[in-house]
């Protein structure tokens, strides 16, 4: 069964709050916001500023995981003044989930490479996600978006590193890459299954870069901004915007095609397809 994309080519913070409402489903109680707080000298994060409308919508507390790489992120400590740099913290509530340990082991149904995932312990305070995600590409994963956010962006350090190295830590860069993009899809699972489905989804497919905003310093944009994608369902959101880079006419988009294909980034909506977390099909909806 095809999902509803609500798609909006307008790109205001008023825009996604309207878009959000027209998704038809209101994330309740105590609400986690997921956002990328941006690595610091990283030009393309997307500002607190833009999220506030939404986020206070909600009434949520904006949540983030350490990293398992060096920078500005990879410790609590540096993490919550990366967020004050950021302005994060002046316009709301903020909670590092895996600032204290020990992580909190989530199990992973119908798995494919992990049998579990590993959150910051205080996932469990919460009651339902808002996913914010800038989609754009990524050095790993091909591209980033609401998959790589409720994957890679929810587990702790360690479990970023338990992700990648397919249930082999050590192996967190060395592993076989199709097995990481499987682990990916799998985490992503574990993480909706956690909430029971109370999770909505919010890409905006703007300053597209081939780069995460993890990256401290990343590409500019290679190509112009495409708008704003809703939804219920990860799968079909994502891969919305896949779509919508392949039909633009804009000749930048080749840079970031070759990202995406080198990396061979959709295989990650595939696999989570097939374990029935959400659908390839999908019924885009455009609002002006």
């Amino acid at each position: 069964m095809s999902a509803k994309v609500y798609f909006s080519r307008t790109i205001t913070p008023e825009k996604v709050l309207e878009l959000y409402k027209l998704a038809g489903k209101e994330v309740t109680g105590n609400v986690a916001v997921k956002v990328h707080s941006g690595e610091k000298g990283n030009q393309n994060f997307i500002t607190p500023d833009f999220w506030q409308p939404m986020i206070e919508h909600v009434k949520g507390t904006v949540v983030e995981c350490n990293t398992a790489y060096n920078g500005a992120r990879n410790e609590t400590k540096k993490h919550q003044e990366l967020m004050a740099y950021h302005r994060w913290i002046e316009y709301f509530a903020v909670d590092i989930l895996d600032g204290e340990g020990p992580d909190l082991a989530i199990p992973v149904a119908n798995p494919v490479r992990i049998d579990k995932n590993y959150v910051g312990k205080n996932m469990a305070e919460y009651d339902s996600m808002l996913v914010l995600s800038h989609f754009k590409g990524h050095p790993m994963g091909g591209y980033g978006g609401a998959l790589k956010q409720i994957s890679i962006g929810t587990a702790s350090s360690f479990g970023k590193a338990w992700i990648h190295g397919a249930g082999e830590p050590e192996k967190i860069w060395t592993q076989d890459h199709d097995m990481f993009l499987e682990s990916m899809a799998d985490a992503a699972g574990s993480v909706i299954d956690f909430f029971h489905g109370n999770l909505v989804y919010v890409n905006v497919i703007k300053n597209l870069s081939v780069d995460c905003d993890c990256c401290a310093v990343a590409e500019d944009p290679c190509m112009g901004d495409i708008g704003i994608c809703v939804s219920t369902d990860p799968c079909a959101v994502d891969q919305a915007c896949i779509d919508m880079i392949y039909a633009s006419e804009d000749p930048g988009k080749a840079k970031l095609i070759e990202r995406i294909e080198s990396r061979n980034g959709t295989y990650t909506i595939k696999v989570a397809a097939d374990k029935g977390i959400g659908s390839m099909e999908y019924e885009l909806i455009e609002v002006e």
